[in-house]
């Protein structure tokens, strides 16, 4: 289908409906949907819900077992019919807040301001409109969308797209996927994977002068740290061969002592002390060997004699998408006929949701308004004409990659 001949109609069409689309973007960035913990997802699930219908786009709320204390659902909604579906989906999690504020909305040079305003309740409206503007026009598709808005993405997963994978509703009938990350004008065709793990070494107290009758738990916790300590040499050599700016950041990761705690007073042996270890690896390196050697190294100092606890707090798969994969090349095309000029591809250096679809084979991008570096701070924004022009990207995409069948 030559989606030149849509693009005019469509524009046009996304500029009537442009301060609808914001004013819900606002209205999403309201809610202070913090996770931690999971605040507030009901009422957004709500208001999600309450404007697919005004949209004359149907709803599924599919509710999350085992969270009775801060409930969790996602939402799926399809425009369209037959069995390829392309999926456009976001996320409604943010992360927690600097400051309050930062739920208020400011739209004031060019720009929408607030916590979940490029990560990605702005990509959700986009997402969304895209979809009820092709329905609007009546353009002919070859397939459905499939729109799939879940909690928790900033987490892991655990109560989203987690979810719907082990319940078999992610990604059924799927040609591609894509999401509406801040991916500061480049498409992301790839992500880290990760094993993010809490270790809580013990010992025994004891007053300093009688040292000799306690456990110094510091004293152990150092000794588990530089046993990681050479794990991390050795991966921190190794280099992903996809693109990743700047190039620096294209070595393996172990981050030891994300966060530290432990201790009484500085005139106690430490009976306790706790640290994170955060080892992101890329997709050429395997999910199961890697979480194997770091556990394997806290094993060890365990036979030696060292009292630990671990608890995971975080595990994700690694993922990619060759560029030069033909949905890569339509994604290309589509951004390059709205921007001018085709975008780069590089690897996302955290965690996706693109791998719950990658990892069944299915060809997965983020790509959306918004700079990463702005995302999770005090001065999260995004361009309204960057959302707009997405917007349109995305209704084109779905033209190309669902032609309407000739007869």
């Amino acid at each position: 289908m030559e989606t030149s001949s849509y693009a005019g109609p469509l524009a046009a069409r996304i500029a009537e409906r442009q301060e609808a689309m914001l004013a819900f973007a606002r209205d999403l960035i309201r809610i202070p949907t913090e996770n931690p913990p999971g605040n507030h997802y009901p009422e957004c699930v709500d208001r999600i819900v309450q404007e697919l219908s005004a949209l004359g786009l149907g709803a599924e709320v599919v509710p999350t077992p085992g969270f009775a204390d801060r409930p969790r659902a996602s939402v799926l909604s399809f425009h369209g019919s037959g069995p390829r579906t392309l999926y456009f989906h976001g996320h409604y999690d943010v992360v927690p807040a600097q400051a309050p504020d930062l739920f208020e909305p400011r739209m004031q040079g060019g720009r929408l301001a607030g916590r979940g305003s490029a990560d990605m309740k702005a990509g959700l409206a986009l997402m969304i409109y895209a979809t009820a503007i092709l329905k609007e026009l009546g353009v002919p598709l070859g397939g459905r969308i499939g729109l799939c808005i879940v909690p928790d993405e900033e987490t892991g997963g655990q109560g989203g797209s987690r979810w719907l994978d082990e319940a078999g509703l992610l990604g059924r009938d799927a040609v591609a996927m894509v999401t509406p990350e801040p991916t500061s004008g480049v498409v992301w065709n790839a992500n880290r994977g990760a094993v993010t793990l809490r270790v809580s070494v013990k010992g025994k107290p004891a007053h300093v002068g009688l040292q000799h009758q306690g456990v110094n738990a510091f004293e152990r916790m150092v000794q588990v740290v530089t046993a990681l300590q050479r794990l991390k040499a050795e991966v921190e050599t190794r280099r992903t061969s996809y693109r990743i700016d700047p190039p620096a950041a294209a070595h393996s990761i172990l981050l030891l002592g994300g966060r530290v705690e432990g201790g009484t007073n500085f005139n106690v042996v430490p009976d306790h002390c706790a640290f994170t270890l955060d080892r992101r690896f890329n997709p050429e390196e395997d999910f199961a060997v890697e979480r194997g050697r770091v556990f394997e190294v806290l094993e060890d100092c365990r036979r030696a004699g060292i009292d630990l606890e671990v608890e995971t707090l975080q595990e994700g798969w690694s993922a990619g998408t060759p560029e030069d994969h033909p949905v890569a090349r339509a994604l290309a095309a589509t951004i390059a006929s709205v921007t001018g000029s085709e975008p780069a591809f590089e690897m996302c250096p955290g965690l996706l949701e693109n791998r719950w679809y990658a990892r069944r084979g299915i060809p997965a991008f983020a790509y959306g308004p918004g700079f990463l570096a702005l995302a999770h701070g005090p001065h999260e924004s995004v361009r309204i004409a960057d959302v707009v022009r997405d917007t349109l990207t995305y209704a084109l995409l779905a033209i190309r990659l669902l032609p309407e069948p000739t007869r």
